[in-house]
């Protein structure tokens, strides 16, 4: 895997960009003006970054995998230490499925009926592989999807979370806080 080089990562006009950033040469990113990506942030082959209206931000010490979409009208918000795994899709807009208007990208937007919501993904939150996450959900810190799942509601903090559609299967343990502790204070 190849990332992008300082000047490149500049080139792309970011909304805001810290240090440590790898973005992998294969990722495509549409509205980078709407993007922010935190220190220490890494982004790997074949990834989707397109951001509306509503943008982007990646906290630090966050891995996105390959193959995985953040896509959409609404914010998408994912906050420190958090980890998407391969295949992960995060919608934050909508098409109106009723038949009432018409869909798709190629269609004047006069003709659709597009609604976007914002997705929060909270700080330590990691997402297991090929989950979908729909417009409008939260997942509180520390909260844990399973691989596979679909995500319709807000998920509470360090709670565990799979099938289709999500449910709660479980707790998750907290000692990771005791650790991003001692991260810090040696840093």
């Amino acid at each position: 895997m190849a990332y992008l080089g300082p000047q490149d990562l500049r080139n792309l006009g970011f909304k805001r960009l810290g240090s440590g950033v790898q973005l992998s040469d294969k990722a495509s990113v549409y509205g980078a003006a709407r993007i922010e990506i935190g220190d220490n942030t890494r982004i790997d082959d074949f990834c989707v970054l397109s951001a509306g209206e509503g943008g982007i931000s990646i906290g630090k010490h966050v891995h996105v995998a390959v193959y995985t979409s953040l896509i959409g009208a609404g914010r998408i918000e994912i906050q420190d230490f958090a980890n998407l795994s391969s295949r992960v899709s995060v919608y934050s807009s909508n098409d109106d499925y009723s038949g009432e208007y018409m869909t798709n990208p190629t269609v004047p937007a006069e003709y659709t009926n597009v609604t976007g919501l914002p997705v929060i993904i909270g700080k330590h939150v990691i997402i297991g592989s090929g989950s979908v996450i729909l417009p409008g959900v939260t997942l509180q810190a520390g909260a844990a999807v399973g691989a596979l799942s679909l995500v319709t509601f807000d998920c509470d903090g360090f709670g565990i979370y799979a099938g289709v559609p999500a449910k709660r299967i479980g707790d998750r343990k907290r000692s990771l806080l005791e650790r991003e502790a001692d991260m810090s204070a040696r840093q």
